[in-house]
């Protein structure tokens, strides 16, 4: 049975209380954040610490933990989850008021909530067994604060459901000016001529962890180019590689786009010597 942390206690996940009044619950007001354990060695844990803490102070909620001290709540529910391959979720809301108004409340105490999920094995950079993604389109319908990890995500879900409902395995989401900005539960990036093209931060996507590792790994190595700046819609459907990236999936090989495939249809070389690079330096953040 999965452990949980909830509020200074670790029990069965099936014992974890939250009151109906808790504000993540009624206004999805909190924040929360996915790190990869494999075999208890925490994946990029310090920018995941660093960007909730930032998104804890983007929506205004107090929370005097350091880093230290999440690491030692991730540490023990791995611990007690069985070391294997984990996704350690974290959560943060509000708390619990004893009223519903839209205005924070004085003098609540956060929820603090954590567990883990089975996820698969690191992957490897090797074309034969990668797993090989399908994604859809569709216009970015969401919220215009997708920097902040908030927990609500209805958004995020319904773009989802669109492209799994058609068979896919993601949502590429573009913006008004058919920019495209990220997938609902991913970043992406293209490759054209050699070049990786990732759109640049802002309001519009999160700064997910693994993209600003893959994009500073890359960098660092230099033997592949990189840019950071708008990608349009056109330049997605004549890519030689489109790939998606979060923290489970690391560097995911698109092969489809609506339909049609990206170039000639297979997992590129680029993407090879990617995740090839990822793999080598993937501990180093």
């Amino acid at each position: 049975m999965s452990i949980a942390f909830l509020n200074d206690s670790y029990m069965p996940i099936t014992e974890a209380k939250i009151s109906p009044m808790d504000r993540g619950f009624l206004f999805g007001d909190g924040i929360y954040e996915v790190i990869p354990s494999y075999e208890g060695k925490l994946l990029g844990f310090n920018g995941h610490i660093t960007r909730m803490q930032e998104g804890l102070a983007g929506i205004g909620l107090g929370l005097q933990w350091t880093h230290e001290d999440w690491e030692t709540l991730c540490t023990k529910l791995a611990s007690e989850n069985g070391s294997g391959n984990l996704g350690i979720y974290l959560q943060v809301s509000r708390g619990a008021d004893s009223k519903r108004y839209h205005a924070f409340p004085q003098d609540v105490a956060p929820t603090i909530f954590g567990f883990t999920f089975d996820i698969p094995a690191s992957p490897v950079a090797n074309k034969e067994t990668a797993k090989r993604y399908t994604v859809s389109t569709s216009q970015d319908l969401r919220w215009q604060r997708c920097h902040i990890k908030s927990t609500a995500l209805l958004g995020n879900v319904l773009h989802f459901q669109e492209g799994y409902s058609q068979g896919n395995d993601e949502t590429l989401l573009y913006n008004d000016k058919n920019e495209l900005t990220e997938a609902s539960a991913c970043n992406a990036f293209i490759v054209k001529d050699s070049v990786v093209i990732t759109p640049p931060l802002d309001n519009q996507l999160l700064p997910g962890i693994t993209r600003n590792m893959l994009v500073d790994i890359l960098r660092e190595d230099g033997s592949i180019r990189v840019e950071e700046r708008p990608v349009t819609m056109d330049e997605v459907r004549t890519a030689d590689e489109v790939w998606i990236t979060s923290s489970t999936k690391e560097i995911g090989a698109v092969v489809s786009v609506d339909g049609a495939p990206v170039g000639d249809g297979q997992i590129g070389d680029i993407w090879l010597a990617a995740q090839t690079l990822f793999t080598q330096h993937k501990y180093d953040y």
